[in-house]
């Protein structure tokens, strides 16, 4: 079973902590993604801040989502 999100918190400077259902916490950095036209609105760190979890992934009030395993396979394992 791929692992899906579970719970979602933002954190400073664009990242994400996600927990997945395997019981595993990861960090999720936005940044990157965040010159890319459909994610622009996320720099506003209000919008940021409305992150939830959707279906299998992770998803804001203006529409934005993160493939499921994009999510997975580019966080990194918390310290």
């Amino acid at each position: 079973m791929r692992p899906r999100a579970v719970d979602v918190k933002p954190l400073e400077d664009y990242k994400l902590l996600v927990t997945f259902n395997n019981n595993e916490t990861r960090v999720f950095d936005v940044k990157p993604y965040l010159d890319f036209k459909p994610f622009e609105q996320l720099r506003n760190k209000e919008i940021f801040k409305t992150v939830r979890v959707g279906g299998l992934s992770v998803e804001w009030v203006t529409g934005q989502d993160v493939c499921p395993d994009e999510l997975y396979y580019n966080s990194n394992v918390e310290n």
